[in-house]
């Protein structure tokens, strides 16, 4: 453990200096970004050294994955949902995670909207947006997400507090993101989720509040980020 936990400390202390970095070049306080440590897939011998080293945001992807590994250990941290939840999950998704970033879906979002009512601690919510319109790929059409969120807040009454994006791999990612941050802006919200391994800087300067990081952190199995 020691050699990990000092590999671990000294990547954390490295990704956390480079976001600081990039926030001052963006004339943005460090402060402002926060870290999501993608743990998804990651086994728990790569992510104790990480937790150990005073990482207190995760990201997950799936309910149970993220259940069975949080078990005992969810004192003092914040899990965030950043896959896709299928409505069988809602009721362990909203028991389980302070934040639930992949409201991607009218119907989801009712069943969200059912669960929370008599939660006595809900989660905070993102809407993802499919900036590349991707048939593949989950999230709101772009053209459809001022309504989306507004439904989402007035009829259904989730606190939606930002948007979330993962822009098309073969396409720089700079316009996607501004695209998100524009949309943002539109409808009055303060948080983006946006940014990963790759391209977390660029993200930054146009605006992200949290970025997802896996492999920068972790090393690249099984991360995907």
């Amino acid at each position: 453990m020691p050699s990990s936990l000092k590999s671990a400390r000294d990547a954390h202390t490295a990704l956390l200096a480079r976001i600081a970095s990039a926030a001052r070049a963006a004339g943005r306080d460090p402060d402002a970004i926060g870290l999501t440590a993608v743990s998804k897939l990651q086994p728990w011998s790569v992510v104790a050294p990480v937790l150990a080293a005073g990482q207190r945001v995760f990201g997950e992807n799936r309910v149970q994955e993220a259940s069975e590994r949080w078990a005992g250990r969810r004192e003092g941290l914040e899990l965030r949902l950043i896959g896709p939840l299928q409505t069988n999950k809602v009721r362990d998704a909203v028991r389980l995670f302070d934040v639930i970033e992949t409201v991607d879906r009218r119907r989801l979002a009712e069943f969200l909207a059912r669960e929370v009512a008599g939660s006595p601690r809900p989660p905070r919510f993102y809407v993802q947006v499919n900036t590349g319109a991707e048939a593949q790929k989950a999230g709101i059409a772009p053209r459809e997400a001022d309504a989306f969120v507004e439904d989402c807040r007035t009829r259904l009454g989730l606190n939606v507090e930002g948007l979330m994006c993962i822009p098309p791999a073969a396409e720089p990612p700079g316009p996607h993101f501004a695209l998100l941050a524009k949309i943002a802006r539109r409808n009055g919200l303060a948080k983006l989720s946006m940014g990963m391994s790759s391209d977390f800087e660029v993200a930054i300067s146009m605006g992200a509040t949290s970025v997802r990081v896996g492999s920068a952190l972790f090393g690249e199995r099984g991360a995907g980020h």
